[in-house]
């Protein structure tokens, strides 16, 4: 385990500190690169990232609640709410009251909705292709367990 004055110049509080160094600033880039190139992609078959997270959310899970969904998309309730009701409106999805808690709402995908999956297979895989180009599984692997220790840290005491 690291100490504090290894781990100082990773501290923006540190006068060591140099954003270069800090994960989150890399993070931050990579995601706003990312989110960039998929927003394009996406436009280009009539979609957003909102109803990306939606469709691949459910496409992995099978039927779930708006909750569940909203615990995946990393979003609001409320905004994930509208977005499966606009969703719906467009014929991607359907609702209905859970079986077991008709106060919960179920989710599931039509045949429209995994269509809509197949468009956007199609127009972002050059984003995946390209953005780990040069790694190996085992470094993506890696890299997804530093992630998730990362995210266990802030779920943690």
């Amino acid at each position: 385990m690291a100490t504090k004055k290894q781990l100082s110049r990773y501290d923006p509080a540190s006068p060591e500190f140099r954003k270069e160094e800090f994960p989150f600033y890399w993070i931050a880039r990579v995601y706003g690169s990312y989110t960039q190139e998929m927003e394009t992609a996406l436009k280009a078959v009539g979609m957003d990232i909102p109803t990306w997270r939606i469709l691949f959310i459910l496409k992995e899970n099978g039927t779930s609640s708006i909750s569940e969904i909203s615990l995946h998309a990393i979003a609001k309730l409320s905004t994930v709410t509208k977005t499966v009701y606009r969703m719906k409106a467009e014929g991607l999805l359907d609702t209905a009251p859970s079986q077991q808690d008709g106060r919960v709402t179920e989710v599931t995908l039509t045949q429209a909705g995994r269509d809509a999956i197949e468009r956007i297979q199609l127009a972002t895989r050059h984003i995946f292709l390209r953005s780990f180009k040069g790694l190996t599984p085992s470094q993506i692997q890696k890299l997804n367990e530093l992630l998730q220790g990362v995210l266990v840290n802030f779920e943690g005491p």
